[in-house]
This record gives C-alpha cells, sequence and structure tokens, in this order.
C-alpha cells in the first residue's frame, strides 16, 4: 500500500472512490460534505435518500457507500466524524472507527484508490494535528491487522496546516517525503 499526501480539493481527484465527512443525516452540510454533495449533483443525494430510508442515516464512526455522480471518482464513502468534546467522549476510537469502516467498505467493493479528507476538523472541532494523528494511525493499523487489496491510499489536504501536519507524520515514520 502507497500513501500519498496531496495539497488540494477532494471533489477533483481521480480515484475509485473518495471519503465524505458526512453529517449522520447524510443529507449533504457544509465543509467538503457539502462541495462534494454540490460536484457530484443530484445522484450521491438521491443514493444518500435511499440508505436514509433504509437505515435511517449513518451514525458517527459508520461509513456508507454511493455513487460518486459527477465527481471524477467511482464512489463516495460516506463516514461520519465525532465531534470534539474535548477527547473525554471517545472521540479518538470514534474518529478511528471512520476510518476503519471506510476502509473495510472500500475493500468490499474492490476499491484500489481511496483518498481521505480531515474528518471531523472543520465545524466538528477536532483538534487537526490529534485528527491527523489518529488517521494515521488509523490506516497504519487497518493494513498491519488484515489483507487488503486497496494499493493507494491518499490524504487530501485542503489547507495547508492540515497538509503539513501530515508530511510530518510521514517524515517521522517513512524517512523524507519527496514531493
Amino acid at each position: 500500500m502507497i500513501i500519498q499526501i496531496i495539497l488540494g480539493d477532494i471533489t477533483s481527484l481521480t480515484a475509485d472512490a473518495i471519503v465524505n465527512a458526512a453529517n449522520s443525516s447524510l443529507l449533504g452540510g457544509g465543509g467538503v460534505d457539502g462541495a462534494i454533495h454540490r460536484k457530484g449533483g443530484p445522484a450521491i443525494l438521491e443514493a444518500c435518500k435511499v440508505i436514509r430510508a433504509r437505515q435511517g442515516g449513518c451514525q458517527t464512526g459508520d461509513a456508507v457507500i454511493t455513487t460518486a455522480g459527477n465527481l471524477p471518482a467511482r464512489y463516495v464513502i460516506h463516514t461520519v466524524g465525532p465531534i470534539w468534546h474535548g477527547g473525554n467522549r471517545e472521540e479518538a476510537a470514534l474518529l478511528e472507527n471512520c476510518y476503519f469502516n471506510a476502509l473495510a467498505l472500500a475493500d468490499a467493493h474492490q476499491i484500489k484508490t481511496i483518498a481521505f479528507p480531515n474528518i471531523s476538523t472543520g465545524v466538528y472541532d477536532y483538534p487537526k494535528l490529534a485528527a491527523a494523528t489518529v488517521a494515521w494511525n488509523a490506516v497504519h493499523h487497518y493494513f498491519d491487522s488484515r489483507t487488503s487489496g486497496i494499493e493507494l491510499v491518499s490524504f487530501v489536504c485542503f489547507e495547508l496546516d492540515n497538509f503539513q501536519y501530515y508530511l510530518n507524520l510521514y517524515q517521522e515514520h517513512h524517512g523524507k517525503f519527496n514531493q
């Protein structure tokens, strides 16, 4: 498995799947969720409505998959990150579940390339460095604990500070990063 760190817009990325930092309603919202719904078009919302009718939305830490509509990806994996309450309400475990469940869903759909945004670091107020560390560790633990067909995991950072946090984590664990 290869890890790639990108500074850019996840909605422009060509991948088998991009991950959406969704809310539990799955009906769109702000930040990356709103951008994915706007650029992806009505097909994503319609697929989310079918999921809502079947199971009532998506719980924190869980993940569901839909079409990517007009996006250059094939699928959108929607996961609901935790709202930060100071770290005393199992936020780290719930955030780790977002990554594990998204990767497991990707494996179940034979997805080879997957891209993650910075889940929960926007309006959910999860501290960015702490969230990056949870994400980095969760992805590595996932691949250390099972066989996976996923070949490429991208961390797509819209903001420079998030990009720098991931770059630092990469350098700490893999040496110098070649940009």
